[in-house]
């Protein structure tokens, strides 16, 4: 799993590449909860363009990071989500919580 992270201001951008799998998810997660640590951060914009493959460990990350943004007011945006991704957020019903673009 590879990690690039931008920071503008009050918005992050981190794109993921790789699996996003109970193999990864704390590697991702402590990533993650590294650069939020930066309670500045206000949006998230996860591009899972580069992800191959998502199991219920990589959903429990992006709610996780949900949780962290939303106490902020905050909000997570999720963009280049394949199908088979895409698929497990409508099933999950992440969108509800996040944004797609």
């Amino acid at each position: 799993m590879e990690i690039n992270a931008q920071k503008r201001g009050p918005k992050l951008y981190v794109a993921l590449s790789g699996e996003l799998d109970h193999h990864s998810a704390d590697k991702v997660r402590i990533m993650l909860d590294t650069l939020l640590h930066d309670i500045t951060v206000r949006e998230l914009t996860l591009d899972l363009g580069g992800v191959t493959f998502m199991d219920s460990a990589g959903l429990g990350v992006v709610l996780g990071r949900y949780k962290t943004i939303h106490l902020r007011g905050g909000k997570v945006i999720v963009t280049g989500v394949s199908a088979s991704i895409d698929r497990i957020f409508r099933m999950s019903g992440l969108y509800t919580l996040v944004e797609q673009r």
